[in-house]
């Protein structure tokens, strides 16, 4: 859907938000309470892009509730790696000067994406581990401690069964074979994209693994799209999914097309995940190889969540 507005030629906003991709979510009050997070959240936020807020600062927002909601693997409530640790990855890249930043493996912090933010007015902008921890004492950001009891008793469970599951229960509380990480994608009325992402990991990894969440592979924006992540990151990093996207919108496809021709690569290569975007004209598009998706999203005259979309029906947002 393409528009252009009466008012001073403004565009109207458009806003997409995803709370991660997996097989299943069994327990129906479980999924209300994440159906219900997200669509409030999203509300939230389209407020604010009506009310004027770029979307940099809206994508940033959307986030920090992400983060402080436990339903999801991201910020309060992510998972712990094999030792016990939480390491948490968050993006932000801004479509206006397709600048990109970020931290890697961040500890003892609420919201990873603030930091993020923080470093798209820096020379260097991605930083890890030691560097996030001389960061936030740089800005004096008070050390939080994300654990919360549900993560910390299946870390426990892991560790005596020695650790023979692949991956923490990282979605909406009650997903098998799930991936929870979050992100937002916003189009203000100005028409500038953002992105970004924010996750707490698999779970059970090799200390110090490394999430696409703070790579392009996993949040891309510039002039022509904007593209977040969620599900497993490898696959996504083989894929370059977020960034592969957008390519594909710049040299012409429409958003919908490059969609549908990444998730048939990926269906190929048998990888497990899904992706949200917009494009420059407020085309809002998702796609996903897992059974569901957790997104919710809003197109200045309808809204509506892919929690009960069919896997067939992954790509156009209108179709709902």
């Amino acid at each position: 859907m393409d528009e252009t507005s009466t008012e001073s030629g403004a565009r109207r906003p458009r806003l997409i938000l995803h709370g991660g991709a997996g097989s299943r979510l069994e327990d129906g009050d479980r999924r209300r309470a994440v159906q219900n997070s997200l669509c409030e959240i999203r509300d939230a936020l389209f407020e604010q892009l009506t009310e004027g807020a770029p979307a940099d600062e809206v994508v940033v927002e959307g986030c920090r509730r992400l983060e402080n909601d436990t339903h999801f693997n991201a910020g309060t409530g992510s998972v712990l790696q094999s030792d016990g640790a939480i390491r948490m990855s968050a993006s932000l890249m801004d479509g206006r000067d397709e600048a990109f930043s970020g931290v890697i493996n961040a500890s003892r912090l609420q919201h990873p994406i603030e930091l993020a933010s923080h470093l798209q007015d820096r020379v260097d902008r991605v930083l890890a581990d030691e560097g996030v921890d001389e960061l936030m004492r740089e800005l004096d950001v008070p050390v939080y401690d994300p654990t919360v009891r549900k993560r910390f008793e299946e870390w426990l469970r892991q560790r005596r069964d020695g650790f023979d599951s692949d991956m923490a229960d990282v979605i909406g509380g009650g997903f098998e074979d799930g991936h929870g990480t979050i992100g937002v994608v916003a189009r203000d009325a100005e028409g500038a994209i953002s992105a970004g992402t924010s996750t707490g990991g698999r779970g059970f990894e090799h200390i110090g693994r490394v999430s696409d969440s703070a790579m392009p592979a996993g949040n891309y924006a510039c002039r022509d799209a904007g593209i977040s992540c969620t599900g497993i990151g490898e696959d996504i990093v083989d894929e370059c999914l977020a960034a592969r996207i957008a390519v594909r919108v710049t040299d012409g496809d429409s958003i919908h097309e490059a969609f549908e021709t990444s998730f048939q690569e990926a269906e190929e290569h048998d990888r497990s995940f899904g992706a949200i975007g917009i494009d420059a004209d407020g085309r809002i598009a998702w796609g996903k190889t897992t059974e569901i998706l957790l997104a919710a999203w809003h197109d200045g005259e309808s809204r509506g969540d892919t929690l009960d979309l069919p896997r067939e029906g992954m790509i156009d947002g209108r179709r709902v």
